[in-house]
């Protein structure tokens, strides 16, 4: 089996999947990483790569939960018809 660019956009797609299905309270909050969780930053400090990691994960699961909708939809399709 090759590694064709469908291939990278099927993982990209679980990828995102995996990311917009986590749940904070269940998953993040038990190693410590729930938005919930105190962060004491003061002005004009950079932000700790926890919280940037936090970030992304709350920006991508706020984004792209829609468009997901209509890839995962695309995606089911195409393997449908392709097989």
């Amino acid at each position: 089996m090759a590694f064709t660019l469908w291939n990278l956009f099927e993982a990209s797609i679980l990828c995102l999947n995996a990311i917009c299905i986590l749940h904070e309270e269940r998953f993040l909050s038990k190693i410590g990483w729930s938005s919930k969780s105190p962060t004491i930053q003061g002005f004009g400090e950079n932000p700790s790569a926890k919280s940037q990691i936090l970030n992304l994960i709350h920006s991508i699961r706020t984004v792209a939960r829609i468009p997901l909708i209509f890839l995962n939809i695309l995606t089911i399709i195409i393997k449908l018809i392709l097989g």
